[in-house]
């Protein structure tokens, strides 16, 4: 299987969730504090979906 570079939008996404995911870990927000290990884990699926699928 050969690797490809995500589109521009699932990167973001990704990062954004995974910051997120990073930032809910260390601090104290309700919602992202309660699903930080959720939303890492669907930042970290979301990239490894997109550099295996060309044209995700």
């Amino acid at each position: 299987m050969k690797a490809s570079a995500p589109s521009k939008f699932v990167w973001i996404i990704g990062l954004i969730l995974g910051i997120a995911g990073i930032i809910g870990h260390f601090t104290s927000i309700d919602f992202i504090t309660a699903n930080s290990f959720n939303l890492l884990l669907a930042g970290f699926v979301l990239l490894a979906l997109g550099t295996s699928f060309k044209g995700i």
